[in-house]
């Protein structure tokens, strides 16, 4: 079992820290259609578009590593394998992200009751999109630890390092960790050295326009094909790219 120790108290998952629990209730009131900042419909909360900047990336590195299976470690509503289509530049259009992938996805999301279930085994791949920050700092390590510990080739994260646009019912910020790429790096690259055959690919950004820097045990370069995301209805998909070209025309 994981665990992190932080002023004398041992948390896990099992065992997470009174801020874990008060934070989790918050984002499960959250996704059941509590107060969103701009009064966010319930379907709007967190609906897991914070993977499309990264679908491309994902792509590169289960590619690499032959992956299979892959758990969304904070999928949200889930609705990114759903309600998704994807379109490689100048190339084919996928009916969903895992095809575009090539792999299984299981979701989970300790906020949201539909995806709140400790998945059992291990997975080729772990991915986690806008998850990290939301997370008390003395919860990150055990956190990143499970991260780690349910994959078996690969882990990849991106962490904003900046406010959230969304404000908690609570009157917080989201991003309740707000640290700088160098912070995430020292705990990053402590949890990892117990993971040394896991290769692990996190993205620290300080400004939301850019892709961030990336803190990882892979000296290789990646291929990273360009992908767009479109509606999951065929027809709106299609409307979609004929507006974007009646647009660039």
């Amino acid at each position: 079992m994981t665990q992190a120790c932080t002023k004398g108290n041992v948390y896990s998952r099992n065992n997470p820290s009174p801020e874990y629990t008060r934070l989790q209730a918050l984002y499960q009131n959250h996704h059941d259609g509590g107060r969103a900042e701009k009064k966010s419909w319930s379907s709007n909360v967190y609906p897991g578009k914070s993977m499309w900047p990264y679908m491309g990336f994902i792509k590169a590195i289960a590619h690499k590593h032959g992956a299979k299976t892959m758990l969304d470690y904070g999928a949200g509503k889930g609705l990114q394998y759903t309600d998704l289509r994807v379109k490689e530049a100048k190339g084919k259009m996928y009916p969903s992200l895992a095809n575009y992938w090539g792999v299984h996805v299981t979701c989970y999301d300790a906020g949201n009751k539909v995806f709140n279930n400790w998945p059992d085994g291990h997975f080729d791949g772990v991915v986690s999109t806008d998850v990290l920050e939301h997370c008390s700092r003395e919860d990150l390590e055990w956190i990143i630890s499970e991260i780690f510990e349910k994959a078996q080739k690969f882990v990849f994260a991106n962490i904003a390092c900046y406010p959230a646009c969304t404000i908690l019912s609570s009157g917080e910020n989201a991003h309740i960790t707000i640290e700088p790429p160098q912070w995430w790096r020292e705990l990053i690259e402590k949890v990892a050295k117990n993971y040394p055959d896991i290769s692990y690919y996190f993205l620290a950004t300080e400004d939301r326009r850019e892709m961030g820097e990336l803190i990882t045990n892979d000296n290789e370069k990646l291929n990273i094909p360009k992908a767009g995301a479109l509606p999951g209805s065929i027809i709106k998909a299609y409307y979609s790219l004929i507006k974007q070209k009646i647009k660039h025309f």
